[in-house]
């Protein structure tokens, strides 16, 4: 096992440049020209990318940024004593010690664990000490090996810096039974953060006077709760920035949750708002794991906007089904119709099946009776779009109780043409009176009746009732004048919509304004109206330019991608072409200031030329293998070619820009 640090990784004193990225152009220079990465560019853009995701900065004037990249030969740290020093995001002021971990995309335990064990080590104040007095580069590699257990010399620092459990004596509430914590630590890419959070952590509970266990769902090994600690906790401590493993564990327990760099900057305020949880009856519990697996939102987790907003996602996603499914399929119908009847205008559909059977057409064409048939089949599957909404949108409030109500409420929107506005009001409404009316404290015998019936009987009656008689004549309203503003549309002013609607697609991938342009397109295009088609196929189209530019982009120039995003990148050419635009989601996530515009940009051009060449589409999803149904297949295809290209350039250039300035600072 080669050594995690040389002397040629250590840069002390130095004035590294006035941000935190420049330190790391720095640090990322020094690895390569040890001969331990083969390519900046590629090394730099892993390490900037975490570092935009979360403030690696910690307090006590310590940073420690870092990635994992297939250009790292060798896991390496690199460290820099800046001067004067630079800031790492810390809540305490700038960063004097920081620590470049470098990691190959396939870094084998034994390493790991060493880096984890140096970000522990950094939790030592004597540790950190010495660092600051250290003289020579030289000085400093013996420190961190001593720390490590790999030099001669063992670094000389206390077992913790923490003071301390206090003597019965000492406590306050010495007759008092110790309280007991359980804590999940986890950052994204489990090398540093997890860890640091965890002893962080453990030490503020030993000054406190409290038992408090950690599980770390980390890179380097992983130290698991048992069930029989959780049971007796009093409370939980969620550091995380990923989704927790097995959180259904925790079921019904007291509950604190926050980004893992809180359990690093404020351990001792996460651990009284955790017991401050389990004092208070009301507090936050952690909800059990619906039957799927998935873990649902508790009835105290979050803010109700926050709730409200996840549960409208969530209506819309389980919408999408019925409206992708039920499109197709009356497109496809639309297609064997034509091929009788061109004029589909002449096509009565409900004549034709009322007319002819399978066994017996009569004087009616197979391909015209197959049509017909599609076509009813499909407007049964887009007849649910608004019921489905409600419904999903009153689960994600109220659970199961929520879904036959949310059904009911949707149905009576569709009868009064409330449209998807009241598929949204009303699945909130439905959502909200379920789950008020499932907090009551009833006798057992009348509360095993709630969820069944008299939870969706009373909540289908308040929600239909205030549909049918208040809510539905201002929402068809609303949706009217929606439709006649649409139908008006031509012209020049086909392009601006086209503009604005691809802008908003390729704005938030699959978030609000995404989903906001999804729903405005397939309001009106069960009607069958031209201009509804055109304005799905620009929807469409510019849903599939995020993630096929990223999917480029990683193509051109693969250097300035780590090994996750070119592999990101590959996936991104399917999900792309399928018209999923959370396939550019990773790369927004990364790096949002320079994907974002660049996705912007080119949506917005590819919608405008989809609305100005009259690209129209009768299926409300499927991408590119649904150009067969489209209207004008060939400008399709040249409305996402060049918004993708121009994303996919834009893009690069402004990454390319960006690593060039780091790499010359």
């Amino acid at each position: 096992m080669s050594d995690l640090i040389t002397a040629d990784l250590v840069l002390l004193d130095e004035n590294l440049g006035e941000t935190r990225f420049d330190v790391i152009a720095k640090l990322a220079q020094a690895v390569v020209n040890a001969g331990r990465a083969t390519d900046f560019e590629q090394l730099y853009a892993a390490a900037e990318a975490r570092e935009s995701k979360t403030d690696t900065g910690i307090p006590g004037g310590i940073a420690i940024p870092h990635c994992r990249s297939a250009a790292v030969t060798e896991p390496t740290l690199a460290m820099a004593r800046p001067n004067p020093a630079v800031s790492f995001g810390a809540k305490d002021g700038p960063a004097d010690l920081i620590f470049f971990i470098a990691a190959p995309d396939g870094a084998d335990q034994a390493h790991l664990k060493l880096l984890s064990t140096l970000a522990r080590s950094l939790m030592k104040k004597s540790f950190t000490a010495s660092l600051r007095e250290a003289s020579s580069a030289e000085e400093i590699v013996e420190l961190v090996n001593g720390a490590l257990g790999v030099g001669e010399k063992k670094a000389e620092t206390k077992p913790a810096e923490a003071a301390p459990a206090a003597s019965a004596q000492e406590t306050p509430a010495a007759s008092a039974p110790v309280k007991k914590i359980v804590a999940v630590t986890a950052c994204p890419t489990g090398i540093a953060h997890t860890y640091m959070a965890a002893d962080a952590l453990k030490y503020a509970a030993e000054e406190l006077g409290y038992d408090l266990k950690v599980e770390t769902q980390g890179s380097s090994g992983n130290e698991k709760l048992t069930q029989a600690d959780i049971d007796a906790a009093d409370a939980v401590i969620f550091a995380v920035s990923v989704n927790v493993r097995e959180r259904n564990r925790f079921a019904g327990k007291p509950f604190v949750e926050s980004p893992v760099k809180r359990g690093i900057d404020e351990p001792k305020e996460m651990i009284a708002e955790a017991l401050a949880e389990a004092e208070n009856p009301n507090g936050a519990r952690v909800a059990a794991a619906a039957s799927s697996g998935e873990d649902s939102a508790g009835a105290t987790e979050g803010a109700w906007g926050s709730r409200i907003y996840k549960a409208v996602m969530t209506g819309i996603s389980y919408m999408i089904p019925f409206v992708a499914t039920g499109g197709i399929l009356v497109a496809l119908g639309f297609v064997f119709e034509a091929i009788t009847v061109p004029n589909l205008g002449d096509v009565n559909t409900k004549a034709i099946l009322d007319s002819a059977t399978l066994f017996n057409l009569g004087d009616v064409h197979w391909t015209l009776y197959l049509g017909a048939v599609l076509q009813t089949i499909g407007g049964f599957g887009l007849s649910l779009m608004v019921p489905a909404l409600a419904a999903y949108i009153a689960y994600g409030l109220a659970q199961r109780p929520g879904i036959a109500p949310g059904f009911i409420v949707g149905s009576v929107a569709l009868a009064v043409n409330a449209g998807f506005l009241g598929g949204i009001v009303g699945g909130i409404l439905a959502g909200l009176i379920a789950y008020a009316l499932g907090t009551l404290k009833l006798p057992r015998w009348l509360g095993s009746m709630m969820p069944v019936v008299i939870t969706p009987l009373v909540t289908s009656l308040v929600a239909g009732l205030a549909m049918y008689l208040l809510l539905g004549a201002p929402l068809a309203w609303v949706m009217t004048t929606l439709q006649d503003w649409l139908t008006s549309m031509s012209g020049g002013s086909a392009l601006v919509l086209g503009l604005i609607l691809g802008a908003m697609m390729a704005s938030d991938l699959g978030g609000p304004i995404n989903k906001a342009a999804y729903l405005f397109a397939t309001a009106g295009l069960s009607s069958g109206a031209t201009v509804n088609q055109e304005i799905m196929a620009a929807v469409i189209i510019s849903g599939m330019v995020p993630p096929l530019a990223m999917a480029l982009a990683t193509t051109l120039r693969p250097k300035l991608f780590n090994e996750n995003e070119r592999e990101n990148g590959k996936a991104a050419w399917l999900l792309g072409a399928s018209f999923i635009s959370e396939g550019a989601i990773p790369f927004a996530s990364a790096d949002p200031a320079r994907v974002i515009p660049s996705t912007i940009v080119g949506g917005a051009i590819a919608g405008a030329i989809s609305m100005g060449a009259h690209v129209a589409s009768p299926a409300p999803h499927g991408g590119i293998w649904i150009i067969g149904l489209a209207q004008n297949p060939l400008m399709f295809l040249v409305a996402v070619v060049a918004g993708t290209v121009v994303s996919a350039l834009l893009y690069v250039v402004l990454k390319s820009l960006g690593a060039r300035s780091k790499a010359s600072a």
